[in-house]
Parts: C-alpha cells; structure tokens; sequence
C-alpha cells in the first residue's frame, strides 16, 4: 500500500499477522533495507499481533527525490501513517537506523509509544564509527551501491552468520540490488546519521518500558554503545546476545523474537 505523507512524499507500508488484533508492533529498517528484511521474523509474531512494515522515504519502495530527512522528521512521516491507519498506541521496534527513527519517536510521541524496542541501536558515535561510516560513503561515491555492500557486510554480520548464513551471502547480494540502485537516496539517508548530534541526553525523556537488544560480536555498534542507550534510559533493559554481529533481524532469529515476545507479553 501506498501512504502521501504531507510533504507529497509517497511511503510504501503493508500490514501483516492478525488484522483483528488490538496490539500493533511497527518493525522499522535498517539502513538499506526493505520490509523484505523482516521476513524470518514475522511468524513469530502473526498470530496475536497485526504487524506494520514500512519502507522509510529514500528506502525500497518509497519515494527517493526529495530533500534528505533527519530523525524527528521520519519519526513525524510514521505517525502521520499512524493517524491515517487510526492506530492510537503500539509497540514500536527499530533496528539500528530504524532504532534511531525509534528513539526520536518515543520522545515526539510518548502517548502513542506502548513499549520501545532499540536493536543494534546507538545515541552517539565514535571516532572508530565514523571510520566505517566513511568508508560506506566513499565505496557509495565510488562504486554504487554493490562496491558499498561488499564493504558494509563483514561490519554488519557476525564470522559466524558467513559461516552459517540463513541467506546465502550472494543471494543476499542479489535481493538488494534492485532497491537499493539510488545511491543519491542512500546518501540522504547516510546523511542523517552523519548529521546527527549526541543524542544521549535527550534519551532521558523516554519512560516508556523499553528492551535494547545488542549483538555481542556487533563490530559496527559494539556493545559499549548499546550501554550508554541503556544508562540514559531510565525503564531501559539491555540484553547482550552472544556471538551475534548487527544484523539481528538475521541473526539468531528464534532468540531475538523470542525476546521481543516476552517482553511485549
């Protein structure tokens, strides 16, 4: 489905799970992925909650010409979907760019946040990130988008998920491609992590139960990272998941959601 946002900007969103259900969960994407990316993670999910899956503006199926974003602005497209869809409160679960759109959210829209889940999340950055974040950018300058991911992959998956990937890392490769061709919207949406300041202080306006899920082999966002998302969020609760990279929608899946169920129950 298809949502104009105010702007004139189109969103592509679709609903999943139990329809009839009064618990929404909104699952939001990583940097360049599409609602695709939550496909392992749904079924866990699809018999008691209706489920909400979005491509953010510049990612997937969504508009990519206009101006670049930054996070309170994203966090204000999802809720005017929201009003649209008449959805008054939910659970709402961000995986690392999509924890970012998360945490703005949670403290634009308390009274619609029921609970907060932040995967791979951070609030401020580092000078060994913003090394790998400059190297996603020149490889993007360079090469597209196919250079940039053969450099993001080995930051973004664990040694043990090439070992035993649940998608097989060509196959992988291939499935992005097609969304992902525009790397002028890559840029836009790089450029509001480059362009985001500390956010550790503005965590403590958030007090809505929230579970922060880490990888303990995430090489992009290591945990001490995640700690600080913790510390600054007073009903916080972080949980350290072994020898998993990043990419926790990909990663460890049955553990992850099995996570996310216990704590939303």
């Amino acid at each position: 489905m298809i949502f104009t946002t105010s702007n004139e900007q189109q969103i592509y969103y679709e609903w999943q799970g139990n329809l009839q259900s009064t618990k929404t969960i909104v699952f939001l994407n990583g940097l360049t992925q599409s609602t695709l990316a939550w496909f392992f993670v749904l079924p866990y999910f699809k018999e008691n909650y209706k489920i909400l899956l979005l491509d953010f503006v510049f990612q997937g199926q969504s508009s990519k010409d206009s101006e670049w974003k930054n996070f309170d602005e994203h966090a204000q497209d999802l809720n005017e979907l929201l009003v649209y869809e008449k959805i008054e409160e939910l659970t709402v679960c961000g995986l690392s760019y999509g924890s970012l759109v998360a945490q703005h959210f949670a403290i634009l829209y308390p009274q619609k946040t029921k609970r907060l889940i932040l995967m791979a999340t951070f609030a401020h950055k580092t000078p060994y990130y913003e090394a790998i974040e400059l190297s996603w950018w020149r490889a993007l300058e360079i090469g597209g988008y196919n250079l940039m991911l053969d450099i993001m992959l080995p930051s973004v998956l664990s040694e043990g998920y090439f070992s035993k990937p649940i998608i097989p890392i060509e196959l992988m490769k291939e499935s992005r491609k097609d969304l992902n061709q525009n790397a002028e919207a890559i840029f836009k949406l790089m450029r509001a992590t480059k362009e985001r300041k500390d956010f550790r202080n503005d965590l403590q306006k958030i007090n809505c139960p929230t579970l922060i899920i880490q990888g303990e082999k995430d090489l992009l966002l290591p945990v001490h990272l995640a700690s600080e998302v913790h510390k600054n969020i007073a009903n916080s609760k972080l949980i350290i998941i072994a020898s998993a990279g990043h990419t926790l929608n990909l990663e460890h899946v049955e553990e992850v959601s099995q996570l996310i169920l216990e704590f939303i129950k």
